[in-house]
């Protein structure tokens, strides 16, 4: 990976809302079953609509009612794991990576 590829990486994350980002499992008439990448923890009382702010949600993996966010091999509870975690791993791996090159290279 080129320096230019890494930081095209950290301009994105950089980018985008910040973290720390959670999973949350809502649910109302409008989005039934609702699993979501958040900014606020989950409650684990599947909150419906007042309930929870919208402008908390980041992105989701799964909206049954309408069918309209719903893949087809059905992890979206992983996919919701991996796009929250990603938030607060990519800064610590480009970090790692910044720290590691001079080491492999030998410019310490």
């Amino acid at each position: 990976m080129t320096d230019q590829e890494l930081a095209e990486i950290e301009e994105l994350a950089h980018a985008a809302t910040p973290g720390p980002w959670y999973v949350r499992q809502l649910d109302d008439d409008f989005a039934m079953c609702l699993v979501a990448i958040s900014t606020t923890p989950d409650t684990g009382l599947g909150e419906r609509w007042p309930d929870f702010d919208h402008h908390e949600i980041v992105a989701a993996t799964l909206v049954q009612q309408p069918r309209y966010v719903d893949v087809a091999d059905e992890r979206w509870d992983e996919n919701a794991q991996f796009i929250a975690s990603a938030r607060q791993n990519i800064p610590r791996l480009i970090a790692e990576i910044r720290r590691l090159r001079p080491l492999l290279t030998g410019d310490e």
